[in-house]
């Protein structure tokens, strides 16, 4: 499949950094940003490219030349004026047309990732949609654009950080990749021509062809990706895999510290994740019974720091909760979804997000008053079951054998030790009169969910002995 990479921004917010090179030759760890991207995507197939340069490009391409010495096929389209950020994209019109797939990746110069491209792409094409967006939850989704979606995926709103929100949102960020179906673009063309707004660059791709271009400037997410919000053709890929914008010093050296840490590269889906399985209630939210009024819902005091510190460990953080209030009928699957909205708008005010959120509807009990038949049977996802917790290992590729289910009920160690991974629990009763080998019950035991995560993080029990496997 082709690649286009759009490495033209001026990358006026790094500047300090080097301001002497573009943004994408910046060196994250002792190689440029943009090489780190060119061998995520050679070492998966991905090895025809077309590089979009603008800003000091000639150092882009006089370092990437025709991509041989990187394992690649690597040409250019140099902006000489600014044509916005997807502008380019129609002078390479015919260059593109040649490629075989009827799709292309189009990624930015400026993000960091690592990421299983194969898995992406096969979630495009078996949704069988025009556009697929790579979305994931970050540190700060309060100034980044949200993807809202229905069930089955399918992007229904794209809020930009100027648009206002819901109070309670899933944090859910459009990370800046992208598979794009060609006839996306020739539709947009098409709606210009009805209009009169194009025109012809005689330049073409190779500098030997006439291309019909829009006019003007041409922005990628407000003029073609968001009018598609809503048409049931654009949808949302979620992943906890590593992407993220070093547009800022600070962001910078975090990810240079994640390089060094080899975080970046072990959160690719594509090698075996660690996770951290978190209960809900009484574990990152205040217990107050089953829960079925949103204004009830408050955060634990460390539940935030807890969860921040899971997330740059490497390790996952993922929900796993039993909610039978849906069964019984007093809580229905919309009004779930926003208690759980307002955990990761809280969370997410906090700098800490999560992975996944798993939960089991049901309930094996009938009796009443507004229960939903549908639900009320006797399922294998109900902890103290593993059901959950093998769901999510199969969605991101989890080897439990090295993770933790955390909670503060002795359901909640069972589905773990069921599942097969370590477990801690919350509680007040600390002693080491016992290694926790010999102890019935969790591996761990800690007075809060910071202390227990800073134990699992640091490997030692509550004596201070115990080593991670």
């Amino acid at each position: 499949m082709l690649t286009v990479i759009m490495a033209g921004g001026r990358g006026t917010r790094i500047a300090g950094i080097a301001g002497d090179i573009p943004k994408p030759l910046i060196p994250v760890c002792g190689k440029p940003v943009l090489e780190r991207e060119i061998e995520c995507l050679r070492a998966q197939g991905f090895r025809d490219i077309i590089i979009t340069v603008s800003h000091m490009g000639g150092k882009i391409m006089d370092y990437f030349g025709d991509g041989s010495r990187f394992g690649a096929h690597i040409s250019y389209y140099f902006e000489k004026e600014p044509l916005g950020n997807a502008g380019a994209l129609f002078r390479l019109r015919g260059e593109m047309a040649r490629s075989v797939d009827d799709s292309f990746l189009l990624l930015n110069a400026d993000s960091v990732f690592d990421i299983d491209f194969k898995r992406l792409v096969n979630a495009h094409e078996t949704k069988n949609a025009d556009v697929t967006l790579f979305t994931h939850p970050n540190s700060h989704p309060y100034d980044s654009g949200l993807v809202i979606t229905s069930e089955d995926g399918a992007v229904t709103q794209w809020l930009s950080k100027e648009d206002s929100r819901p109070k309670w949102y899933k944090n859910r960020v459009n990370a800046g990749i992208h598979v794009i179906r060609q006839s996306v673009l020739d539709e947009y063309m098409e709606a210009l021509a009805d209009s009169r707004k194009i025109s012809v660059d005689n330049a073409g791709t190779n500098g030997n062809e006439s291309t019909i271009v829009p006019d003007g400037k041409t922005d990628l997410d407000r003029d073609i990706l968001k009018p598609l919000a809503g048409s049931g053709r654009m949808y949302a890929y979620d992943s906890p895999e590593y992407v993220k914008d070093m547009g800022t010093p600070e962001r910078f050296y975090a990810v240079c510290r994640d390089y060094e840490a080899g975080i970046a590269v072990s959160k690719n889906l594509s090698r075996r994740q660690k996770a951290v399985f978190l209960d809900r209630d009484g574990t990152i939210n205040v217990y107050k019974g089953f829960l079925r009024d949103i204004d009830g819902f408050e955060l634990l005091p460390d539940a935030a720091e807890a969860v921040r510190r899971i997330n740059e460990s490497g390790f996952l953080a993922i929900v796993v909760t039993n909610q039978p209030v849906v069964a019984r009928g007093e809580v229905t699957f919309g009004e779930l979804a926003e208690i759980h909205n307002k955990m990761e708008t809280l969370l997410g005010e906090k700098g800490a997000y999560l992975d996944g959120i798993y939960f089991c509807p049901h309930h094996p009990d009938s009796g009443y008053e507004g229960e939903v038949a549908g639900l009320k049977f006797d399922c294998r996802c109900r902890k103290p079951k593993p059901g959950m917790l093998l769901k999510a290992a199969k969605d991101f590729n989890i080897d439990l054998s090295e993770s933790w289910m955390v909670g503060d009920s002795e359901t909640d160690v069972m589905a773990g030790k069921n599942a097969g991974c370590h477990t801690g629990l919350i509680s007040t009763d600390n002693s080491c009169s016992e290694k926790p080998q010999d102890r019935p019950g969790a591996d761990l035991t800690g007075a809060s969910l910071c202390e227990l995560v800073d134990r699992i993080l640091n490997g030692k029990d509550n004596c201070g002995q115990y080593e991670n496997a």
